[in-house]
């Protein structure tokens, strides 16, 4: 449910998919927050795996490059994980630790991308939430209708955070102007709640 409709989803709802009453939800998990850091304690521990695995490249700029493209696909596969990335979890702490591991990591990454002088020296950490909410407003609006949106999103941002020095990578396929305007069309309906 949360991968589905993000993290705003309807607990009776979670509790119906799981096959359990309300009850028994709120008696396993007293609060949305608990419940949350317990769907997503493995995707947080995956998020700052790939962080891992990025600092471990040889080289800066494509460890940064590969896990924009790694975290903006995990978004794809699950619309509350962005949400997930910038929670503070007051009840979780755990979470809470892989959420600041992940934070400290990536701008430990940052840092080496920026002394090879292939990411620009503007970029700031933080920019990397903007990037996530850039394309999880994507995904929302185009979904499934428009797959291949979110890479091309991501390729231009990468081309937008290198600097002359860096290696420039063909961008993915643009998405056909039918796929384009049926999820248009269907982000339009969804808004105005299909004409009523």
């Amino acid at each position: 449910m949360f991968a589905e409709q993000g993290l705003e989803a309807p607990l009776a709802e979670v509790a119906r998919r799981a096959g359990v009453g309300i009850a028994t939800l709120f008696r396993r998990f007293p609060d949305r927050e608990q419940l949350v850091s317990a769907a997503f304690s493995e995707k947080l521990s995956r998020y700052a795996d790939a962080i891992d695995r990025a600092l471990a490249d040889p080289d800066p700029w494509n460890g940064f490059c590969r896990l924009i493209e790694r975290v903006a696909a995990m978004q794809a596969e699950d619309r509350g994980f962005t949400r997930v990335l910038t929670m503070r979890f007051s009840s979780g702490r755990i979470m809470e630790a892989e959420r600041q591991r992940g934070s400290r990591l990536f701008r430990e990454l940052v840092e080496k991308a920026k002394a090879t002088g292939k990411l620009r020296p503007d970029f700031e950490p933080q920019d990397f939430a903007l990037v996530m909410m850039g394309n999880a407003g994507v995904i929302r609006a185009l979904g499934d209708e428009v797959p291949g949106a979110s890479p091309r999103l991501v390729g231009y941002l990468l081309g937008a955070f290198a600097t002359d020095q860096a290696p420039r990578e063909p961008l993915p396929p643009a998405p056909s102007e039918t796929a384009l305007r049926r999820a248009m069309k269907l982000e339009q309906l969804r808004v105005t709640g299909g004409g009523r």
